[in-house]
């Protein structure tokens, strides 16, 4: 009877938080964990944090190295890994080799950079 009882202060509460426009995420942190242990184990699987597929990762470090000023991204290439991000290609120069590292680096998930980067500067045109 306790675990209904829990079950239903649970729900009242988040029938409550929902009607008053607070996300339902948010409503479940805020809310006592139910008696039933089931529902606890649910609830913690619920909240766990996700790995990002290694898809998502690439898209993530491209924008990085997209949004990083000084950095020339054009001919660089991105694979990833189980969490590890390849960099191959070519920048235009060596300082853009460690940038291009450290942004792939500042992207959450990366476990790690495998830098495979180098300098080859324009031809013609008078760059």
């Amino acid at each position: 009877m306790g675990s209904r009882l829990g079950g239903q202060v649970v729900g009242a509460a988040l029938a409550i938080a929902i009607a008053g426009g607070a996300p339902c995420a948010d409503a479940q942190t805020t809310v006592s964990p139910p008696v039933d242990s089931s529902a606890q184990t649910a609830a913690v699987a619920t909240a766990a944090p996700r790995r990002r597929s290694d898809t998502m990762l690439a898209g993530d470090v491209r924008r990085a190295l997209v949004r990083n000023p000084g950095l020339n991204s054009m001919n660089i290439h991105v694979q990833v890994r189980g969490g590890i991000a390849t960099l191959t290609g070519w920048v235009p120069q060596r300082s853009q080799i460690e940038r291009a590292s450290s942004a792939a680096r500042s992207v959450r998930g990366v476990r790690a950079v495998s830098n495979r980067l180098t300098v080859r500067t324009s031809h013609g045109g008078g760059r």
